[in-house]
């Protein structure tokens, strides 16, 4: 019975939580294209990422229960979520802190500020502030369960 309530308040926070999107569509298209809305990180320690990206982020964690939280960035929502209440859920579906090619990237105003800044709580550097070929200036680094997030910023031409 506790499982059935439980899963009934985690649907109804995600499902409520998400964004009103009005999808584009082309023209003479009748069907909607999807928009992506939300990216869930899969760990086993929910409050250590929940510290990690509130610090990171600068945004207080939405908390919903001991194994869900998300983090509205302005355009999508990065999502945390227990690796055993995903186990219960859906079953081997998903294996947490072994993501190797995908990486999180978040707009910032100053990748050099930033890289001062988020000194304290980024263990694992991959890349300095850099500026790429491609217009922005970067730095990657892991979160505490190995995923690749870019810090980047637009250049002015």
């Amino acid at each position: 019975m506790f499982r059935v309530i439980l899963t009934m308040v985690l649907a109804t926070a995600l499902i409520t939580s998400y964004p009103k999107i009005k999808y584009k569509q082309a023209p003479g298209d009748h069907q909607s294209s999807p928009v992506l809305v939300n990216t869930c990180l899969i760990t086993k320690n929910v409050r250590r990422l929940i510290q990690f990206y509130s610090n990171i982020l600068q945004l207080p964690a939405k908390i919903t229960g001991s194994d869900y939280a998300e983090f509205a960035t302005g355009v999508g929502i990065v999502a945390i979520f227990s690796a055993n209440a995903q186990e219960k859920y859906i079953p081997r579906s998903a294996v947490p802190a072994v993501n190797k090619s995908v990486i999180l990237e978040f707009r910032v105003e100053h990748v050099d500020k930033e890289y001062i800044r988020l000194g304290p709580w980024v263990k694992t550097w991959i890349k300095p502030p850099t500026t790429q070929p491609w217009g922005t200036r970067s730095i990657y680094f892991r979160d505490p369960d190995g995923n690749l997030i870019n810090f980047y910023e637009v250049l002015k031409p």
